[in-house]
C-alpha cells in the first residue's frame, strides 16, 4: 500500500477513480476519527417529520403553530457543499522527477471528491487558467463522481494564471456557505505582487462570508530547492521568456525570493483565517489528505 501511495505509482493506476479510492483508503487507514468535515451542533433548518426521525428533535412550537410535526435538523445532518477550484495554467504542467502539478491536483482533488461524495455531500468543480475552463455545479447524485473525475482527466495545462478570475466566479455561484478548496501553484504572470494581493483579498473575502476556504499550494520539488547543476536555460511556461544562468550562482537569491513568496501567502491567508497547506508534489497525496482531515477536525467549530 505504501508504494501505491507514491505519486508516480498512483499515476500508473488505470483510472482516476482507482487512484482516488487508493488515496482515501490509505488516508483513512492512518486516522482514528471520522473525517466528516465541519460537523456542528448548530441548528440549520426544519424538515417535515417522517418515519424513522428521532422524536426528541420534534419542534413542538412549530407543531402548535402549523398543526404538523417538524423535526429540527442540525448542521452536522445537512449536506456539505464543496467547490474544487483547479488551476490549469501552463505552469501547472511542470514536472521534475515526479508527476506534474496538474496531475497531482487531479489526484488530490479526485480524492477529496471521492471522500465527500462517499459521505453524501455535494461536490462541484471549477477549472481556471487565464479564463474559466470548466464548471460542474455541486451534486451528490449517483454517477456524479464518474462525471467529475472524467472532467478532471480532460483538463490540460495551458495559458496563463488568473487566480482572481476563478475566485470571482466561485464567489458568484457559491451563495450558500460552502467548503471552497483551491488547488494551484499560485504562480501569477511575472510574479506580479498586485495580482497576488488581489487573490489574497478575494480568498479572505470568501472566508469573511463564512465559507470554509482551503488552499493547497502545489509546488514541484525542483521549484522548492533549485537542484540543477551547470549552465542551465530556464524557460517560462506561460510566456516566451528564457534565462541562461548558473544555478549555483542564483540559488541563494532564488530560494530567498521563493521563501518570501510562500511566506506572503501563508501569513496573508492565515491572517484572514484561510487554511493554507504548502504541498511538495513528491509527497504521498494520502499524507496531505490526513493533514487536511486532522486540520478540519481541529477547526470544526470555526464555521
Amino acid at each position: 500500500m505504501a508504494q501505491l501511495l507514491d505519486p508516480l505509482a498512483l499515476a500508473r493506476l488505470a483510472n482516476l477513480e482507482l487512484r482516488a479510492r487508493t488515496v482515501v483508503e490509505g488516508a483513512l487507514a492512518g486516522m482514528h476519527r471520522s473525517p466528516h468535515h465541519g460537523a456542528s451542533v448548530e441548528f440549520a433548518e426544519h424538515k417535515e417529520y417522517s418515519a424513522g426521525d428521532e422524536i426528541k428533535h420534534i419542534d413542538w412550537k412549530a407543531y402548535g403553530k402549523f398543526d404538523k410535526y417538524y423535526v429540527k435538523r442540525f448542521e452536522e445532518e445537512t449536506e456539505l457543499r464543496a467547490y474544487l477550484l483547479i488551476d490549469t495554467s501552463a505552469s501547472m504542467g511542470y514536472r521534475g522527477d515526479g508527476v506534474s502539478k496538474l496531475e497531482y491536483a487531479r489526484m488530490l482533488g479526485g480524492s477529496l471528491a471521492y471522500l465527500l461524495l462517499r459521505q453524501q455531500d455535494q461536490v462541484g468543480m471549477i477549472a481556471f487558467g487565464e479564463r474559466l475552463k470548466g464548471y460542474m455545479p455541486p451534486r451528490s447524485r449517483g454517477g456524479h463522481l464518474a462525471d467529475l473525475l472524467q472532467a478532471f482527466e480532460g483538463l490540460g495545462a495551458d495559458g496563463r494564471t488568473d487566480l482572481a478570475r476563478g475566485l470571482q466566479y466561485v464567489s458568484e455561484v457559491a451563495q450558500r456557505r460552502s467548503l471552497i478548496v483551491v488547488l494551484s501553484d499560485l504562480l501569477e504572470e511575472g510574479g506580479d505582487e498586485d495580482r497576488r494581493n488581489e487573490a489574497r483579498h478575494l480568498l479572505r473575502g470568501l472566508r469573511a462570508r463564512k465559507h470554509d476556504v482551503v488552499v493547497f499550494h502545489l509546488l514541484d520539488r525542483d521549484e522548492l530547492t533549485l537542484p540543477f547543476e551547470g549552465t542551465t536555460v530556464f524557460e517560462s511556461m506561460e510566456d516566451p521568456r528564457k534565462l541562461l544562468a548558473e544555478p549555483a550562482e542564483v540559488r541563494k537569491a532564488y530560494l530567498a525570493e521563493m521563501g518570501r513568496f510562500i511566506e506572503g501567502y501563508r501569513r496573508g491567508l492565515e491572517e484572514g483565517d484561510v487554511e493554507y497547506h504548502l504541498v511538495d508534489t513528491s509527497r504521498a497525496p494520502s499524507a496531505v489528505l490526513i493533514e487536511f482531515l486532522n486540520g478540519a477536525w481541529r477547526n470544526k467549530g470555526r464555521r
